[in-house]
Formats: C-alpha cells, sequence, structure tokens
C-alpha cells in the first residue's frame, strides 16, 4: 500500500472534499462497520457490494461470488498461503480481499506420493472496489475498470428481479 493511500485510509483530520476521490459514495460510519464486522449494500443504484472490517483493514468487493452468485457475507475470513480470503458459503471458493483473485490447491503431479499442493491463482474473477476513510466516514469508489470480471454477472438487474428469487436462502450462523 502506498503512503498516500494509507493516509487516505487512516486520516482524520483532512477534510473530506481533499481526500477523497471525485466518485465516493458515503457507506457509513467506520466505528459501525467495525461494530458489525461487515455490510451489504447497493452503491450508485446498480452495484451490490460488500463492505468488511477484518484485522484492522477496510475492504470492498462484489457482494455475490463469481462462480455462482453465492453471499459473500456470510462467509468465513481465512489466510491461505499468506493471503487474507473470504471463502464462499455455498461452494467454498476462496476470493483474496486484496485483489479479487480465485485460489485453487493444485497438484504438480498427481500420481507422486505424498501428493504436493500448493495454491494457485485463477486470476481476478471477483471486483475489488477502493475504500477510504475520512474523520470516521467510511467512502468506497467503485471499480469502474472496462474489463469485465466474472462477479459482474450478478450485478445485473436480471439477476436481481429473476434469479435470485429462485436462490435458497443461507441459514443464519449460530
Amino acid at each position: 500500500m502506498s503512503s498516500e493511500e494509507e493516509h487516505s485510509q487512516t486520516s482524520s483530520s483532512s477534510p473530506p472534499s481533499s481526500s477523497l476521490p471525485l466518485v465516493s459514495h458515503f457507506i457509513g460510519k467506520k466505528d459501525n462497520i467495525v461494530k458489525a464486522g461487515r455490510m451489504t449494500t447497493m452503491v450508485n443504484g446498480c452495484r451490490d457490494i460488500l463492505v468488511l472490517y477484518h484485522q484492522g483493514q477496510l475492504h470492498a468487493m462484489d457482494m455475490r461470488c463469481y462462480h455462482s452468485g453465492g453471499a459473500l457475507q456470510y462467509g468465513d475470513i481465512e489466510e491461505f498461503n499468506g493471503r487474507l480470503c473470504i471463502v464462499c458459503p455455498w461452494h467454498k471458493y476462496k476470493i483474496t480481499l486484496a485483489e479479487g483473485e480465485g485460489l485453487y490447491q493444485a497438484v504438480d503431479d498427481p500420481t507422486a506420493k505424498p501428493l504436493r499442493k500448493h495454491w494457485r491463482s485463477k486470476g481476478v474473477k471477483q471486483r475489488i472496489h477502493k475504500v477510504t476513510e475520512v474523520n470516521g466516514n467510511v467512502y468506497v469508489t467503485l471499480n469502474d475498470s472496462n474489463e469485465a470480471i466474472e462477479s459482474d454477472v450478478y450485478q445485473t438487474e436480471r439477476y436481481r428481479t429473476g434469479l435470485l428469487k429462485a436462490q435458497p436462502k443461507p441459514m443464519p450462523k449460530k
């Protein structure tokens, strides 16, 4: 993280207008997000995002898993090969919090015993958004890259109105 990015996430003395990217969306108070651990919201009337707080960091990403649209707000945060990931509760897909990469466990030679497994990247699969904190307020700037990312599929009105109604509701955690 550059010192400029670090400053924008931790500064509490600069005025919001000078510290925010031009198209930032107010998400909520940092204290409330820290207390809840994570929250979902629709940004700009078109993007469902998950904002989460873990180990002193705020992260934002599309809230539905790139694989099948699983609700990531119910996923566990785990570390794989030194990288923090959210694990989709539906099919256990691992997505890095920092880059949105899909991780999988690979085997070099399936005939060798014992198997030697290691983590590999599938590339960026989940759209990650920039989080900025100013004076205790949390803002998100949507990643507006024109490059298609697989999680984009679940950001369409067609998905929200049709397919989403057919999806099973997750069981609440105990």
